[in-house]
């Protein structure tokens, strides 16, 4: 059975109208089926699909990455990695199901493979605690991502998941502990890792796994630090204002790429990832095996900085870059050229005013 969101209520109306036309049985018996109706109803489902999703706003693109029928984690690593060996538990506390991790192969490569996922159905999203990872996760994460740098194996994560669970046992086991460390373990790996954000990515949740060389998002996903009825809540102190929260906090992948906190969008098949994930599938196959290559010719240092200089530079113009003494091994700041006379222009505004004064008053003076 599909699910339908509130903006897709005429959709659903006119595929209600499809498959009544696809049945043989009507309410006189067996009768001839209309193709020509049935062609014609499917391009205005089509014509509606592009009207809607071609105009969502920032909220609606919430729910769409929130939908129930979106493809999982589980999915994802079934259809694109081949011999995948599922390894499990933190060698601490216990396993934590919310959290898929092991090794597999892309195109005869080695690959780390960890994803949030959220469960296909009630009892499975209880089972995963429906994608909110626990401290034992991030500690098994933490466990494999050591693993596969030492054997120099590249990390791929599925991002999916509402934030971390805030448990009062999870907060007694060290949940912000866990996340930081994890954090930290992403950023001095010295191997390739991408991060895929497939749904809803969630505050420190989300971020313990996608402090990445890469960071790709799915276009109808959302990257932020809180879930835009937690910012209505605690800005207006009305969850309604989920609308301007979402549209304020600018979670949307178009956003982003903007800001520069990811790399790379994916485009999804019309309607959402859900209405061709053999499609979105393939085009994330492709994406993780193009990001690979380009990392083949580089050192573990060149990794690293690599990564390192992209977080860095987020919110500034240039960034940091290696420094070019020999004897500095550090990174250092790098001013853009038009930052620079600006801030010169700036801080000498009263020479190149009376500058710029002499000048005007020798143009006058030569015109008499």
């Amino acid at each position: 059975m599909k699910n339908y969101l509130d903006f897709e209520k005429e959709i659903k109306a006119l595929e209600q109208e499809v498959d009544g036309l696809k049945s043989p049985f009507g309410s006189e018996g067996i009768s001839e089926v209309d193709t020509n109706k049935i062609k014609n109803t499917q391009q205005e489902i089509n014509q509606k699909l592009q009207e809607i999703y071609s105009n969502l706003n920032s909220w609606q693109r919430t729910q769409v990455a929130r939908h129930e029928d979106r493809p999982k984690a589980n999915y994802y690593i079934k259809k694109i990695f081949s011999q995948f060996t599922l390894l499990s538990g933190d060698r601490y506390f216990g396993d934590d199901k919310s959290v898929i991790a092991g090794f597999g192969l892309i195109d005869n490569k080695s690959v780390l493979i960890i994803g949030q996922e959220k469960g296909e159905d009630l009892n499975s999203r209880i089972e995963r605690n429906f994608g909110m990872m626990r401290p034992e996760g991030y500690r098994k994460c933490i466990r494999l991502m050591k693993l596969a740098d030492r054997f120099q194996i590249p990390v791929i994560s599925f991002i999916d998941t509402p934030g971390a669970y805030p448990g009062l046992g999870a907060e007694q086991r060290g949940q912000a502990s866990a996340i930081a460390n994890s954090i930290e373990c992403c950023m001095s790996l010295t191997v390739p890792n991408i991060s895929i954000i497939i749904g809803e990515g969630g505050s420190g949740g989300a971020i313990a796994l996608a402090s990445s060389n890469k960071v790709i998002m799915l276009e109808n996903s959302i990257y932020s630090v809180i879930s835009p009825e937690g910012c209505a809540s605690i800005l207006w102190r009305d969850p309604s204002k989920s609308l301007q929260a979402a549209e304020a906090m600018k979670l949307t992948a178009k956003d982003l790429l903007k800001l520069k906190i990811i790399d790379e969008v994916i485009p999804e098949p019309l309607g959402g990832a859900h209405r061709d994930p053999e499609v979105i599938a393939a085009d994330i196959k492709h994406s993780i095996v193009k990001n690979l290559k380009n990392f083949e010719n580089f050192s573990k240092d060149e990794i690293y900085d690599h990564r390192k200089s992209k977080f860095l530079q987020i919110g500034r113009d240039q960034g940091f870059s290696k420094s070019t003494n020999i004897g500095d091994s550090g990174l250092s700041y790098k001013e853009s050229g038009i930052k620079k006379l600006k801030f010169h222009i700036l801080q000498n505004k009263y020479i190149y005013g009376g500058i710029g004064l002499v000048v005007i008053v020798g143009l006058i003076a030569s015109l008499f």
